[in-house]
């Protein structure tokens, strides 16, 4: 099979041009060279946490990889068939256990056999989707295309120390159902919980007053969850949006000289941005939806606006399969995408 030449440069030119291009290359065997990786970015190449993705793929899909070196911005990657199994990995630091996840899950859920993984590094990481979000968001809405996969939070490792822990077994699909999410459904909870680790409660305390200042949100909606102290410092503040079809999850992170009240103001933003639309996918989760809705060949679901992000994603995957999406304006607010409409 030839060589399939994909542009690291293109669109948004991040790091997801590569982790799509390995996710799909491991499911359809088709070599690729991806060039200019992340030419654009102020450590341009390969970082610690794509090699890591790199490695993933390369050990999952008996695959030869050249130029898997830190600082890479040039890689040449053959898979063989990926295999089930239990695998270990390791980012190091805070680089994102989720990304890594991403790269080789796609493979993982079409096997024939289940496997098991467990990954060490950053669990909840501004610069990647938290812990929170591939358990409460992303992994219900994969089971309704059909695999299983069961995630749990051994340790977390907050930014920018890392050192945390996930275990996840996948039960495979043979055959991926269509997703179809163009509404919310009705309205089920609101939830924010604070995870904090070596610092104080009236951080916390601090960001639900905000909270309930700015949404009005009730006292019962909040939660602390207290790590231990070994594990910081670290202060993430997750808020949950629960619908009947699906839970939304926004995310802020505290670091050195940032108030807790400005962590909160950051989420709700955010929250109150999706509030104000009907379309049920939130930016992060349309990114992530893109593929395994390509992969099951039909479906659909609303988004409130594509990002550049997501763009580049849908260009890489329809480079590597036959499927083209269908963006259509919703007739009351947002983006539909489709795959397989007539």
């Amino acid at each position: 099979m030839s060589l399939l030449t994909i542009d690291g440069a293109a669109g948004e030119g991040g790091g997801q041009i590569l982790r799509t291009s390995l996710a799909l290359s491991l499911v359809t065997g088709q070599p690729f060279r991806i060039v200019n990786i992340r030419a654009g970015r102020k450590k341009p190449g390969l970082l610690r946490q794509h090699l890591t993705a790199l490695q993933a793929a390369t050990q999952i899909g008996n695959a030869a990889a050249d130029g898997a070196t830190i600082g890479s911005q040039e890689l040449v990657f053959r898979p063989e068939a990926p295999r089930a199994g239990e695998y270990r990995f390791a980012v190091g630091t805070a680089g994102s256990t989720t990304l890594v996840l991403q790269t080789v899950l796609p493979a993982l859920i079409r096997l024939g056999e289940p496997s098991r993984l467990i990954l060490e590094g950053g669990t909840h990481n501004p610069f990647a989707p938290p812990f929170d979000f591939l358990a409460r968001t992303f992994l219900p809405q994969l089971a309704r295309l059909g695999p299983v996969v069961e995630t749990h939070l051994v340790r977390p490792g907050f930014y920018p120390a890392g050192g945390g822990k996930l275990e996840i077994t996948i039960t495979p699909a043979k055959t991926l159902q269509p997703l179809d999410l163009l509404d919310r459904g009705a309205d089920a909870a609101r939830r924010v919980a604070a995870h904090l680790a070596a610092l104080p409660a009236s951080i916390a305390e601090r960001a639900f007053e905000q909270f309930e200042k700015r949404l009005g949100w009730p006292r019962d909606a909040y939660e602390i969850v207290e790590h231990p102290a070994a594990y910081g410092p670290g202060f993430v503040l997750v808020a949950e949006v629960a619908s009947e079809k699906i839970v939304e999850v926004f995310t802020g992170f505290g670091e050195r000289g940032v108030r807790a009240e400005q962590v909160a103001d950051g989420v709700i933003d955010h929250v109150r941005h999706y509030l104000a639309h009907t379309a049920p996918a939130g930016e992060y989760l349309t990114d992530q939806l893109l593929l395994p809705l390509a992969l099951a060949g039909r479906g659909a679901f609303r988004t409130a606006g594509l990002s550049r992000h997501a763009q580049t994603n849908i260009a890489v995957i329809e480079q590597f399969l036959p499927q083209r999406f269908a963006l259509r304006a919703a007739d009351s607010d947002g983006t539909e995408v489709h795959i397989g409409a007539e």
